[in-house]
C-alpha cells in the first residue's frame, strides 16, 4: 500500500478501484434487498427491482471493472525502449542469484541491484521448484518456474532499499527465502557495474 515505482503505484490504484467497485455492489444489492424486505409488495414488485436492479447494477459494474483492469494490465506488460536495464534472477531452495547484462559475469547472491528512476527487466527462472518473485513496493508478483523464463518490469521512483520475498509455498524453509533490491542512482549505479561496490 506504500509504491515505490510505477508499477506498484499502478496495482496500488486498481486495488482501491476494485475495493470500490465492491464495496459499492455490496451495498446497493444489501440495499435492495432490505428494502424489498420491508415493503409489502407482489412478487412482481419484488422481481421487478430486486432482480432486475440486484443484475444490471452489479453486471455493469463488473463490466466496467473488468475493462479497468484489463487496460491496467496491458500497461504493465514490459515492453522495449532504449532505457530499460536487463537482469536474470534465479531462484532456488532457498537463495536467489542475479547476473547482470550490463556487467557480464558480475553475479550476487540475496541481493538485486537496479538504476533508481529505470525500468528493469527482470528475468525470472528456477533450478528446482516454482518460486516466486516479488517486490511489493516496485511491481507485482510473478513465478519461477522451472525451464521457463518469466520476464516481469520493475522500477524504483528514488534510490533505496525494498525488501523482497519468494511469495509461493515451495516446501519447508520457503517463509525465509527473501532477498533484498538496492536501489542506486546513477552514479551508484555506474561504480556498482564497473566493480567499485560490492
Amino acid at each position: 500500500m506504500h509504491p515505490a515505482g510505477p508499477a506498484a503505484a499502478v496495482i496500488a490504484t486498481l486495488w482501491w478501484v476494485l475495493l470500490i467497485g465492491a464495496t459499492l455492489i455490496f451495498l446497493f444489492v444489501a440495499g435492495l434487498f432490505a428494502w424489498a424486505w420491508r415493503r409489502p409488495a407482489g412478487p412482481a414488485d419484488v422481481r421487478r427491482y430486486v432482480i432486475g436492479l440486484g443484475l444490471a447494477f452489479p453486471l455493469t459494474v463488473l463490466a466496467a471493472l473488468l475493462a479497468y483492469g484489463l487496460v491496467v494490465g496491458e500497461r504493465l506488460l514490459p515492453r522495449a525502449a532504449p532505457e530499460v536495464v536487463s537482469v536474470t534472477a534465479e531462484a532456488r531452495q532457498w537463495a536467489w542469484r542475479f547476473g547482470y547484462d550490463d556487467a557480464p559475469g558480475r553475479e550476487t547472491q540475496g541481493i538485486l541491484h537496479i538504476p533508481a528512476g529505470r525500468p528493469v527487466d527482470v528475468a525470472i527462472t528456477t533450478v528446482d521448484v516454482v518460486h516466486s518473485f516479488w517486490v511489493p513496493r516496485l511491481a507485482g508478483k510473478l513465478d519461477a518456474v522451472p525451464g521457463h523464463v518469466n520476464t516481469l518490469r520493475i522500477e524504483a521512483f528514488a534510490p533505496g532499499r525494498y525488501a523482497g520475498v519468494s511469495a509461493e509455498f515451495s516446501g519447508p524453509g520457503y517463509r525465509a527465502h527473501r532477498f533484498e533490491v538496492i536501489a542506486h542512482d546513477a552514479q551508484g549505479w555506474q561504480a556498482f557495474l564497473t566493480g567499485e561496490t560490492p
